[in-house]
């Protein structure tokens, strides 16, 4: 009997059929794993950044320091506002001279020009980016959602401090200035990092 024959025979449809439905099932574990891998790199970037102050992302801390350095440093702020938000949003003071280790009490100021009720959440970052990581947040707006009615205007204070440590090390010892920046969307709307910094997306699609 002809060699192909007999190799045809031990074939049978069968056999065909489950080999191609693994194929499938192999084919569609891939795509799903990819998609799991790209939604999650998002939270875990953000999450990465917050751990280690990456891309000027300030900290988050549930207690004041406890030591007071002499040496002083200012601190601006900076505020934006998505072009999908009918909010005004500024800060009160435009910057503040503090001791390293002091606690601070700032506000932004955030108004609803439209004619609807609006809600949206603040994205944030420092500049210089290696700040971020020393940069420790007590109580801040942007921690939560805010939702304004029409005319509606708001006080948001930022409770914060620097921490000591960074005159401690080599790439922040001489940073003299600090400005925080936040950038207001809608909840619905992608929500980059804060507009000051325009470098952290690029970093984040290098990841």
């Amino acid at each position: 009997m002809d060699n192909r024959q007999i190799q045809a025979d031990s074939n049978p449809p069968g056999n065909k059929a489950r080999g191609n439905r693994m194929i499938v099932a192999v084919c569609a574990s891939v795509v799903v794993g990819m998609a799991g891998m790209a939604y999650a790199s998002v939270p875990l970037y953000q999450l990465f950044c917050q751990v280690t102050g990456y891309g000027g992302t300030t900290q988050r801390v549930e207690q004041y320091s406890e030591t007071v350095l002499d040496r002083k440093i200012d601190v601006r702020f900076d505020a934006n506002t998505s072009n999908a938000l009918n909010w005004e949003f500024k800060p009160v003071q435009r910057d503040v001279e503090m001791r390293i280790g002091e606690t601070v009490q700032i506000s932004y100021l955030a108004t609803n020009t439209g004619a609807t009720a609006s809600s949206g959440k603040a994205t944030f970052n420092v500049t210089p980016q290696v700040a971020g990581a020393y940069f420790n947040k007590v109580e801040c707006f942007c921690f939560t959602e805010t939702e304004l009615q029409p005319g509606e205007s708001l006080d948001m204070p930022v409770v914060f401090f620097i921490d000591p440590a960074i005159v401690d090390a080599p790439e922040t010892k001489n940073i003299n200035t600090i400005t925080l920046s936040y950038t207001f969307y809608p909840l619905h709307e992608d929500k980059p990092v804060a507009r000051a910094s325009g470098s952290v997306q690029e970093d984040a699609d290098r990841l």
